[in-house]
């Protein structure tokens, strides 16, 4: 496939996932799909993973800031916005919603092989997410030493 259609097929899924259309992950994710991130194989764990998502934050939106592609690698840069109205499931356990809105800078790496996202990666910075909802506070001297992320 071109870097075009790499692209695209990047883009679909992206449309996908902002409009929550899970049934269009069958067209566009492998069945042995490989996160990197989330250290989970399967379309179907993918799909769960999305579902919890999709709970936390109904309202999840990601819009393509670029997206560039070389080979079978698609890299793709997405502001998301979302607000936290449902329970998310952490690894530590269930986040009640907090009613807070979040905002964030995301990076995602696919290998796309016959029309399909592959293989992911994942790139973002958990800590401010976390900030933004309130799960984490800076102590006083972190406040210090990071005064303008301690607001």
């Amino acid at each position: 496939m071109s870097v075009e259609e790499n692209k695209a097929i990047v883009r679909r899924f992206i449309e996908a996932y902002n409009s929550q259309n899970l049934d269009l992950f069958d067209d566009l994710v492998a069945p042995d799909y490989v996160d990197h991130t989330h250290q989970q194989q399967g379309r179907e764990s993918f799909k769960r993973l999305f579902n919890l998502a999709f709970t936390a934050f109904p309202d999840w939106h990601e819009n393509v800031e670029d997206i560039i592609a070389e080979g079978d690698r698609v890299w793709v840069c997405v502001t998301a916005t979302g607000t936290h109205t449902g329970e998310w499931n952490l690894s530590g356990g269930p986040l009640p919603p907090t009613g807070k809105k979040v905002a964030m800078t995301m990076v995602f790496i696919w290998r796309i092989d016959n029309g399909k996202l592959a293989e992911g990666w994942e790139v973002d910075e958990d800590r401010d997410f976390l900030k933004q909802l309130g799960i984490i506070e800076y102590t006083e001297k972190g406040k210090k030493l990071f005064p303008e992320d301690a607001g």
